[in-house]
Order: C-alpha cells, then sequence, then structure tokens
C-alpha cells in the first residue's frame, strides 16, 4: 500500500509527468499554438473546447469547468483513487513510492473489497440456488426482468436466518471485525448476526465497478421495506449513484441521465433498453451525485411523483442543482401521473412513449418560475415584489453567466420591473467564459489567479519593496504561501503549485482560481506588469491601515476620560 504522500513527493512526481502523454493517451490531442485541444472526454461535446497545457501541466475544459493536473484526469477519466492515480504516475515516471509507516493513511480497503464481492456472488448464487428463494424469484417474474438484465445488475438472494453470511465468510475473528466493518453485520447485545435476511438484494457499485454495499428489499411484510448498507470506509452514500456504473458499460456516451427513486425503476427501465437511469442511494441528490451526472451526461431529468411531496422533492433538487446550473447542459424535471412509477409507466406505454416524455420534461427554469410564481399573485404589486425577492435570491446561488443572466432577464419581464446589475445587464466589454462556481475576482484574487497563470511571476513580486504581507486581510495569507513556494521551488508549474492545497480547506479556491479562462483578457505580455501593480496597490492598502489606525489610537488618547487626578 502506498504510503505517506508528501507535498515534496507530489512536486516530484508531477515534475517527471508530462500531461500531454497522460491525458493524449486516452485522447485524441491537436496542436494548437502553445497549447493541445480535443473534444473533452468528461462531457460530449462536437467542438473541442478541453485544452491541456504542455507550459502549465494543466487540463482546462471550457464547456464543462472540468480542469486539474495529471492525478486530477486519472482519478475523472479511469475513476481511481488519489492514492491509485498517484501509483499510477508513479510508475509510469519510474519513482519509487513513499514506503508504508509515515503518516497514517487509514485501513487498507482492498479487503473490504474483496469481501463485499463475495458477499455478492453469495448473493447471487443463493437466487440460483437456495430453496427459500420461490418467492423472490416469483417477484422478479412478475417484473418481466431477463436474465441478462439481472446479470448485469449483479441481483441476489439473502436467505432467512441469521448467518448466512457469517457461517460462510466469518471464519475468523479478523474477518468477523471486517464484515461488521464492510456492514454486512449487525451488532446488538454482544451478538453479532447477519444485517440482510430474507431479501432481494442489489448490490452498489462504485464507479470503478467494485462493489461498496447493498439495498435489500422485503418481500413480505418486514419493515423497513428497503435496507441499505451503512456508511462505510468504501461506501458514501452522498457520493455513490446506483446504476451509473452498470448503465455506462452499455452505453458509454448515453444522450441523458434519469435521475429515479428507487433501484427497481433503474432495472425496469434497463430492461426496456433505456440504461441510462440511476438513483440516489435512500437520500436526496447531493451536489456531489449532480456533478457527477453533468460530468457523465449532456442532460440530466430528475423524475418526482406528480403529487404535493414529489414536487417538494423536485423543489429540493432544483435548490441543490442552481449552484450548478450555467445552461451549457439542460436539466429537466419530469412529474410522473398519479399512481405512476417509472416501472409501471414504461411497461404501460413502451420506451418511445416514456423518452418522449423525457424530451418534453420541464426545463429548470420553467420549474423555477412555475413553482415560485405559485405562492405569489403576480397581479398585484405585492405579489410581484415577493415573486422578485424570492427569484433574485435564487438567482444569487447560481454561476455568475449568461444563463443568471437570462433567467434575471425573464424576472424583469414577468415582474416589469429593470433588470439589476449581476442580471441580464449586458457587459460593457467582452468577458472571459464564466465557468460554474468560478468566484467574483478581487485584486488579492486576481494575483493569486495571476500567480497560479505562471508561478515564475513570484520572482516579481519579490522584486517590490513593502509590508503588503502584514495587511489585515484574510487572503493575504494565501498569496504569501503561494510566493514562498513558488520562489522557492523555481520551475514548479502551474500543476505542482495548485497540487499543494490539495485535502485543504483552500483546495476548492484554489483550483476555481487555476481556471485558465479568468485571466484571459490581460494580455500575455501585460500579466507581469498586472500582478507588480496590484502588489503596489495592497502595500498602499497596508499604509493606508496603518493611518487609520494612528488616527484612531491619537483620537482615543484625546478623548480618553479623567482619572480624576488633581481632584
Amino acid at each position: 500500500m502506498v504510503g505517506h504522500i508528501t507535498p515534496e513527493f507530489r512536486d516530484q512526481l508531477l515534475a517527471r509527468t508530462d500531461i500531454v502523454e497522460v491525458v493524449g493517451g486516452r485522447v485524441p490531442l491537436k496542436k494548437a499554438g502553445a497549447e493541445f485541444t480535443a473534444c473533452c472526454p468528461f462531457h460530449n461535446e462536437k467542438t473541442p473546447s478541453f485544452f491541456v497545457s504542455p507550459a502549465k501541466q494543466f487540463y482546462h475544459c471550457f464547456g464543462c469547468g472540468a480542469h486539474g493536473n495529471a492525478i486530477d484526469f486519472l482519478i475523472e477519466l479511469d475513476r481511481l483513487s488519489f492514492p491509485e492515480a498517484v501509483e499510477e504516475l508513479a510508475q509510469r515516471a519510474g519513482m519509487p513510492l513513499p514506503e508504508r509507516g509515515g503518516a497514517p493513511q487509514g485501513p487498507d480497503p482492498k479487503p473490504l473489497y474483496a469481501l463485499l464481492e463475495q458477499a455478492a456472488g453469495l448473493y447471487q448464487r443463493a437466487l440460483r440456488e437456495h430453496p427459500g428463494r420461490e418467492a423472490v424469484v416469483a417477484y422478479l417474474g412478475r417484473r418481466g426482468l431477463s436474465g441478462p438484465v439481472m446479470e448485469r445488475y449483479g441481483l441476489g438472494f439473502a436467505p432467512p436466518g441469521w448467518d448466512f453470511l457469517l457461517e460462510r465468510l466469518g471464519k475468523s475473528a479478523e474477518q468477523r471485525e471486517r464484515l461488521v466493518t464492510a456492514g454486512l453485520l449487525s451488532e446488538r447485545d454482544g451478538r453479532r448476526y447477519d444485517r440482510f435476511r430474507d431479501r432481494l438484494m442489489f448490490p452498489i457499485r462504485d464507479r470503478r465497478g467494485r462493489v461498496v454495499g447493498f439495498g435489500g428489499r422485503v418481500l413480505g411484510d418486514g419493515e423497513p421495506k428497503y435496507l441499505n448498507s451503512p456508511e462505510t470506509p468504501v461506501f458514501v452514500k452522498g457520493r455513490e449513484l446506483y446504476g451509473l456504473h452498470e448503465g455506462q458499460q452499455v452505453l458509454r456516451s448515453p444522450p441523458r441521465l434519469l435521475l429515479v427513486e428507487g433501484y427497481m425503476d433503474v432495472i425496469a427501465l434497463a430492461q426496456f433498453d433505456i440504461p441510462y437511469a440511476v438513483a440516489a442511494l435512500g437520500t436526496a441528490a447531493t451536489p456531489e451525485h449532480i456533478k457527477r451526472l453533468l460530468r457523465s451526461a449532456p442532460e440530466l431529468v430528475f423524475c418526482f411523483d406528480g403529487d404535493a411531496a414529489g414536487r417538494a422533492a423536485a423543489w429540493k433538487a432544483l435548490k441543490t442543482a442552481l449552484p450548478l446550473a450555467t445552461g451549457q447542459q439542460p436539466m429537466r424535471f419530469l412529474f410522473l401521473p398519479e399512481g405512476e412509477d417509472p416501472d409501471t409507466l414504461v411497461r404501460r406505454e413502451g420506451k418511445e412513449a416514456f423518452e418522449g416524455r423525457l424530451a418534453d420534461a420541464k426545463l429548470l427554469s420553467a420549474f423555477l418560475f412555475e413553482h415560485v410564481g405559485a405562492r405569489h399573485d403576480t397581479t398585484t404589486p405585492e405579489g410581484r415584489a415577493g415573486l422578485a425577492d424570492e427569484i433574485r435570491g435564487l438567482l444569487a446561488t447560481m454561476p455568475a453567466g449568461s444563463y443568471r443572466e437570462q433567467l434575471a432577464a425573464e424576472l424583469a419581464r414577468r415582474t416589469g420591473q429593470p433588470v439589476q446589475r449581476g442580471g441580464a445587464a449586458p457587459r460593457p466589454r467582452p468577458a472571459p467564459r464564466v465557468l460554474p462556481g468560478v468566484p467574483t475576482l478581487t485584486p488579492l484574487r486576481r494575483a493569486v489567479a495571476l500567480l497560479l497563470d505562471d508561478p515564475g511571476r513570484a520572482a516579481l513580486v519579490l522584486e517590490q519593496p513593502g509590508d503588503w504581507r502584514e495587511l489585515d486581510n484574510p487572503g493575504i495569507r494565501l498569496l504569501a504561501e503561494m510566493v514562498d513556494i513558488a520562489s522557492a521551488y523555481p520551475g514548479i508549474t502551474t500543476a505542482g503549485l495548485a497540487e499543494r492545497w490539495r485535502d485543504t480547506d483552500q483546495e476548492r479556491s484554489v483550483r476555481r482560481l487555476a481556471d485558465a479562462g479568468l485571466v484571459a483578457l490581460i494580455p500575455q505580455e501585460g500579466r507581469g506588469a498586472e500582478l507588480v501593480g496590484i502588489i503596489q496597490r495592497l502595500n498602499r492598502d497596508v499604509a493606508a491601515q496603518r493611518r487609520a489606525a494612528e488616527i484612531e489610537r491619537r483620537w482615543r488618547e484625546r478623548h480618553a476620560p479623567s482619572d480624576g487626578a488633581g481632584d
């Protein structure tokens, strides 16, 4: 197992790695000036918007916002964990891996993966052979599932009783501990027993196809109807999606992804040759879920019941999706007829009619205005004001860009109010394409972005006299640390510098500020002067802060209350 991966090791690894070779081995790259370009491997597109920079050792997609270094590329495309991506690059570069015994990396997950895979195999065999399987087999027959579809999704059967897995996989104390850790055994009053009993079993696979947990459906009157694995070292419900791996094995580039409620909905749709349905795992869709779905298909459709509860769930999903909505990939909301679910509807209507419903589902913008508008009487000034205030609050959570501006323009049209700044007002000059979640560029953020654009500019910063590091501003420490690292490691690339902040509280901000589009308006030859100008401005700000503090000190001394001396 890989030992502690230090920042210095990552620096050396990225310095020995050519991102053009790594990406080019999986994506056909074409030379475009000083960079290479291709159609993005993370979303469907016809016109290339994916760029790889040899100088920065960074990739960036202007379409979906994907960006990062060679480690990130392997994590996203090959579905590797961080240690696995580091291990692969180290092998390519001929670098020995850090030995175990450094800072703790947590227990080795491989035995858990192996145990979960064994459990899945035992459940599948029980579905074929166990004498108590008749009720499950009859249920699957009524649902009309074919052998190939059941095999694709690895359906199984957890027999009745307390020790089906315990007896077969818990031969040693160590194995029993692992069964508990993997969520396959429960504990009560010092006794251990199988968590899943007398249930139809659905193995949950991660993006690499490894079994990480299970869902189990009871067929009788037991409770709960569905039982999921607890979260474990290899299973986090807010990250995994049921059916995504299986669907990608059938359709690498699906036309859309459909987020439904249950496991059987996913499998029933696959039976009708709709293999692009996925389900969240007993929880509402998380931002991480939505990010993964948007990276995997050009369109996302949320599917809900048409009743009040379904619409409430849809509204919650919309608010989760808004911070990721750029308009570049449609997000739609499908509301099913009363009493229907995807399983029953596709059986009654067939594939063509069901996919017609998907294509006609409400766009996010339509659902947004419809749902909020239902709460306000827009025939009155009060109602229009309430609508405007509520919609503006929601738009404020979205990424800046043309999509948010279009929604603001639609709000202005509906309420008769002028478009506010930050809405649809036209920009006075061209601007770089704004990407999802890109922060507003204050001078300090612009300085960080310029330094990430070319870490060699740290030398220009060090040449400037002044005390800008003493400025009372939370971002100063980040800029100072970047300057110190870039100057201490001459030749460090954008990728290497940004990598220093992996797994820190500031990782997200640093990665956003490394986006190529942030400094695109500044001519290449003027970027050094721009950074120097910002440092000079920060120095002036320090002087101004000191003057203000001195004025306040003198005022306090002049107006200090008398202590009564001499009375």
